[in-house]
């Protein structure tokens, strides 16, 4: 039986994973980069190590420095959690060849899977119909306007090796090409390590339903029920349901059926995620993420399962404990994805300092968070503070439940995606299931979700009383902790610095820049992946004037004002704050 578990991640994940082993007797080991020495997944395991660096492929993706702590420490399972190296099946083999435990699916699943063209082969195999696309990696922009001028506009560009919406970009014109294709393959390489993309048609108003799948090492293999994740803005999830509502009982039985043929068509273990698009009473396979996945709470809910416990047991070589007979789901349950964004601002990411958090609680409430008061949500890494989710009896008393947690929700230091929840579950479309994965983006102006967070109390002028302080100590590249007497200001980080560069009034702003003006400024701290014009250009209102990569997503910086560049600051693989000044025009 496992003894010790490496959780080769971060944040809200990293904690539920530990709490799980922490309730079945299993010591925890946290890794963590340089800018997250106090993170809260780091605080709560029982021993930590340094991997160094501060971006991900600085840390988190440093296979060998994580192999290292592997040894160093003694671990004797590795759980991946999600994103990062969940779905590398260089990274399992690498564990398993230690003798190292992997808790989750065999590397050639994860290959067939995490691969999104092998997948669609898999699908096949076992006679599940998927969303016409190709099965050969993209070449070009050719490639793709040969493909939508036989399917039709619009087209989606989707990384191979990718998933969450990253590396995905559709398309709606030929003239669209060239700049989706580069943009979708670059991101792709930033998140995932590859580029390789393939081609889907783009389904214009459908449901995105998910089953989960679990399966042992002794051919058995069930679905859990299903979710629904419709409600999306740039290809990610912002509400998660279970089940998904308004399906004939013969379509949801069929989904689950169709799921577990296409793990068993690739050899599956472990917990692994089927996705689905459903419309007009058809449904086609997608993609399978062979992973747990952020939604899987909501399954937990309903089913009254720990995921994680059962992962943990299928790695150790245990049947499954149910048959497919024995699976019955119970109540609604609903997640939000509380994500640092401004989102009456286009959802623009909104890394800095939680000065404070105050969480909701009561019957049926769970918070899965990674950040506490005082916590720093870095520009480096997914800006996911925690999930929210309720269970009720059902949909209409979940939807209520989770609009009273949500008022008792505070969050301050960052915008979040609170007040586009509060907005979206209280119209009659979302209480109707009259919603689709474009929903929020043609349905929704972005002035409508505004910001209802209190704002930060004023400090006092008194002098702080000191306050007991758990601080992190770090001996050899081991992280310990030891209690110290601070002020109580102490308690909350400072603001990330920007680098000695002013502020200007423009930061935040979702045009890049203050209305109608000619200086351009970052609205969030990033790093600059593109610039798109140069001194002396005439430039119109609108158009893209550089690309900033923040919290893992590319940010186009438009114009606001027609007129000639007459600086540019902005420079690729440059950091920038918040109000920095990127481009000015006259």
């Amino acid at each position: 039986m496992l003894q010790k578990i490496l959780i080769a991640n971060r944040g809200e994940i990293a904690v539920r994973v530990m709490r799980t082993c922490r309730e079945m007797g299993i010591t925890t080991v946290a890794v963590y980069s340089d800018v997250d020495r106090d993170a809260l997944h780091v605080r709560f395991a029982d021993e930590a190590y340094a991997l160094g660096g501060q971006t991900a492929a600085e840390s988190y993706l440093n296979q060998d420095k994580i192999i290292e702590v592997i040894e160093r420490s003694g671990a004797d399972g590795v759980h991946p959690g999600y994103g990062f190296y969940s779905e590398n099946a260089d990274f399992a083999r690498a564990i398993t060849a230690m003798g190292v435990a992997w808790i989750g699916p065999p590397p050639e699943a994860i290959e067939d899977m995490g691969d999104k063209i092998s997948a669609r082969k898999a699908a096949a195999r076992g006679d599940v119909a998927s969303v016409p696309g190709t099965t050969d990696p993209v070449t070009g922009p050719a490639d793709v306007i040969a493909f939508g001028e036989q399917f039709g506009w619009p087209v989606a560009i989707k990384a191979a090796y990718g998933g969450g919406g990253r590396g995905m970009k559709v398309v709606e014109s030929a003239d669209e090409a060239a700049a989706a294709l580069e943009s979708a393959q670059r991101e792709a390489l930033a998140y995932f390590g590859r580029d390789e993309a393939y081609l889907e048609k783009y389904l214009t108003h459908p449901r995105h339903i998910e089953i989960q799948v679990f399966a042992d090492q002794h051919g058995n293999a069930v679905y859990l029920g299903d979710r629904d994740c419709s409600v999306q803005r740039r290809h990610q999830k912002l509400i998660e349901e279970a089940p998904a509502g308004d399906v004939p009982a013969e379509i949801r039985k069929a989904m689950g059926e169709a799921a577990v043929k296409v793990a068993k068509a690739t050899g599956y273990v472990n917990a692994g995620t089927v996705e689905m698009l459903y419309q007009d009473g058809e449904f086609f396979f997608l993609e399978m993420n062979t992973r747990l996945q952020v939604e899987h709470c909501v399954s937990e809910e309903v089913s009254g399962l720990d995921l994680v416990a059962l992962q943990i047991a299928v790695a150790q070589g245990e049947a499954l404990p149910i048959t497919q007979a024995d699976v019955v789901t119970n109540g609604h349950a609903i997640e939000v994805r509380v994500n640092a964004e401004d989102c009456a601002k286009g959802f623009l990411p909104s890394p800095g300092t939680i000065t404070r958090l105050k969480v909701a609680s009561g019957p049926g409430v769970r918070w899965d968070g990674g950040y506490e008061t005082g916590d720093t949500i870095s520009q480096y890494y997914d800006n996911l503070v925690g999930k929210l989710i309720v269970w009720a009896p059902d949909r209409d008393r979940a939807i209520a439940r989770l609009l009273r947690a949500l008022g008792e929700m505070e969050v301050v230091g960052v915008q979040t995606t609170i007040p586009a929840h509060k907005v979206l579950l209280a119209t009659d479309d979302f209480r109707a299931v009259n919603h689709s994965t474009k929903w929020v983006e043609t349905e929704f102006d972005a002035a409508q979700f505004v910001d209802s967070a209190p704002a930060p109390a004023a400090e006092g002028e008194a002098a702080a009383p000191l306050v007991e302080r758990t601080m992190p100590v770090e001996v050899n590249g081991k992280r310990f902790s030891v209690k110290v007497w601070v002020p109580e200001m102490a308690m909350v980080a400072a603001p990330a610095a920007t680098g000695g560069r002013p502020r200007s009034k423009a930061a935040g702003s979702s045009g890049g820049g203050a209305s109608g003006s000619g200086t351009v400024a970052a609205p969030m701290q990033g790093t600059i992946l593109k610039v798109l014009v140069a001194v002396g250009d005439t430039v119109e209102v609108g158009q893209n004037l550089c690309v900033l990569e923040a919290m893992k997503m590319e940010n186009n910086i438009a114009a606001e004002k027609a007129g000639t560049v007459k600086e540019v600051r902005a420079e690729v693989g440059q950091s920038v704050g918040a109000g920095d000044t990127l481009v000015v025009i006259d």
